[in-house]
């Protein structure tokens, strides 16, 4: 007897088609290899020896980006942030493509997209560790330090920031920064004069974090900025050291509170670190001006930012960090004033034949603001 005849099977055209898309993905995404294949090739493109001529054509074409180019690769910035996707990226070697961008490119805004697709996957452990490995890498990141464009400075500082804090590879970029002093110059030329209070916040993270690293890289940049020794006896000159860190300091601290008070607990905190040493300190008190503007705005921060009295509790419990690095430095440059004060009288008395006296440190002002 006949019967109806089975259901066809499946098409196989359909099968091979889920097949092919399945290991088109990338580990468990959705995104596709064969288009981030097309994205890094068009990036190699750019770079290309016979790309880079030194003609004024090319010259407009390394500073400018396509805006298809730059709509893809901002695609990648957004997908690294994928740890299938960076692991992707660092085996098809991608990290050497951007070095060959930074190096070669004179686009702002397509360096600044490959420090940030770096900085992404620079967030996973693995990656971290081996684009810190890379001294070649490591030297053009630390060049991109040296740039003019704000966006590019920031993604660096990012990276720089996120490298910093994983235990494993941090004091490899100590070291680098070290033997790079023009590091130092580049940081304190953005303190100083950078009106972008985002810059402003994320570099003051990294010299937060060098300084808490590394006590000897602090003292260095402490002293980088000495017109004379610190260990100089003060008596076999009549002027005092210039500091040059601590000014860039202030007016990094002093931009940051013009945009919002409750960014500048990194400030603080870099100050408070200096106060660890007696340099640091000598630092601050030594340049007439500059500690008696740290002084003021600390005493201004207290009494009409933060802590006021009609906040409620849970605000000075979110205020307490940065009020307790603001005390600290407080405390520090009154205790060194005091002692200078001191010693100033008692040499005084020693050339005099004038009857000792007991000399009382001044009281401290008042504190306006605070309750018991």
């Amino acid at each position: 007897m006949d019967r109806n005849p089975s259901p066809p099977p499946p098409g196989r055209d359909k099968e091979e088609e889920e097949e092919v898309a399945g290991g088109d993905c990338i580990g468990s995404t959705v995104y596709s290899k064969h288009w981030l294949f097309g994205v890094l090739s068009g990036l190699i493109q750019i770079v290309s020896p016979e790309n880079t001529k030194s003609s004024s054509d090319d010259e407009e074409q390394l500073t400018d980006l396509d805006e298809e180019m730059e709509n893809e690769i901002c695609r990648v910035w957004d997908m690294s942030m994928d740890e299938d996707v960076a692991l992707f990226l660092q085996e098809f070697n991608a990290p050497d493509i951007f070095m060959g961008v930074l190096a070669k490119s004179k686009c702002p805004r397509l360096r600044e997209i490959c420090v940030g697709i770096l900085g992404n996957m620079a967030c996973f452990q693995e990656i971290c560790v081996s684009i810190s490995s890379d001294k070649n890498l490591g030297q053009v990141l630390l060049h991109c330090l040296y740039d003019s464009d704000p966006p590019t400075l920031l993604e660096t500082s990012r990276l720089l920031l996120t490298c910093l804090s994983q235990a494993e590879v941090a004091s490899v970029w100590v070291e680098r920064i070290r033997e790079h002093p023009a590091i130092y110059d580049s940081i304190c030329f953005i303190m100083s004069s950078s009106t972008n209070v985002e810059l402003l916040v994320k570099v003051g993270e990294v010299v937060d974090k060098l300084f808490d690293l590394d006590e000897k890289l602090m003292l260095e940049w402490v002293r980088n900025g000495a017109a004379q020794p610190l260990d100089q006896p003060q008596e076999e000159s009549e002027e005092q050291p210039v500091f040059r860190l601590v000014p860039c300091i202030l007016e990094a601290a002093k931009q940051v509170r013009s945009e919002n008070p409750e960014w500048l607990d990194v400030y603080m905190h870099i100050l408070q670190l200096l106060t660890t040493v007696d340099d640091g300190i000598q630092a601050i008190v030594h340049c007439p001006d500059t500690g008696k503007d740290i002084w003021n705005l600390l005493f201004d921060l207290v009494c009409h930012e933060f802590c006021q009295s009609d906040d409620p509790p849970i605000i000075l419990q979110e205020q307490k960090t940065v009020l307790a690095s603001v005390f600290s430095v407080l405390s520090a440059i009154y205790a060194s004033q005091t002692e200078q004060e001191y010693l100033k009288i008692e040499k005084g008395k020693l050339g005099s034949n004038s009857r000792p006296q007991v000399i009382h440190p001044p009281r401290p002002p008042k504190v306006l603001g605070l309750q018991a």
